[in-house]
């Protein structure tokens, strides 16, 4: 191997292990929030997305925010989810993901002809049973009939149960919840935060 080679092999291990260690850093800071529906990789979301607003302004049920701007120039404006106050309804034709021109919000590559997409996986949902009322023993029947996904959330001897096969975590059993603090925990499909159903900002922080 001549010098040059060396030098320009050299130039691209270190480049890709630089990349290895922006991307697990932008992953880490994104522990803190969720990305729309159908959103690319963490970084290469930040490296599309041009904070237009057009994804916000699509949301009919305006559960998509933009970051604040303490969080540095690297997030600020950058689009997430309130799934701690709202739930995501997984609307037809994903307007949000329409919208969204650079493709940061990218629809999977599927044949015209086939079936829709299925709906993303949005984040991980649980239920916290010394919360739930069910568990405790008061009936509640608050947060049935409000998931969109067919067996996601279903109820065994009178209590809640949430197959974590099924759910796409899109928070509408949590905002259906009638208990305060929220008997309902949505969490990142990454390693989770202390206490994820705490822990995700909301767009007033």
């Amino acid at each position: 191997m001549d010098r040059r080679s060396f030098f320009r092999r050299s130039a691209q291990k270190a480049g890709q292990t630089l990349v290895r260690e922006v991307d697990a850093r932008v992953n880490t800071h994104a522990l803190h929030w969720l990305r729309p529906p159908y959103a690319i990789d963490e970084l290469d979301f930040l490296l599309a997305c041009t904070r237009c607003g057009a994804c916000l302004g699509a949301c009919p049920h305006r559960v998509v925010f933009a970051l604040p701007a303490r969080l540095g120039a690297q997030f600020a404006g950058t689009p997430a989810l309130d799934l701690v106050n709202h739930g995501c309804h997984l609307c037809a034709g994903w307007p949000c993901v329409s919208a969204c021109e650079p493709g940061a919000l990218r629809l999977p590559d599927r044949d015209q002809k086939a079936s829709p997409p299925p709906p993303p996986r949005l984040a991980a949902a649980s239920i916290d049973s010394g919360r739930c009322l069910p568990y405790q023993g008061p009936e509640c029947g608050a947060c049935d009939g409000s998931c969109p996904l067919p067996g996601a959330l279903h109820w065994q001897q009178s209590k809640p149960v949430i197959d974590s096969t099924l759910c796409n975590g899109c928070g509408l059993c949590r905002e259906a919840c009638i208990v305060a603090p929220k008997a309902i925990r949505i969490a990142p499909f990454r390693p989770p935060l202390a206490d994820p159903a705490d822990s995700l900002l909301p767009p007033s922080e």
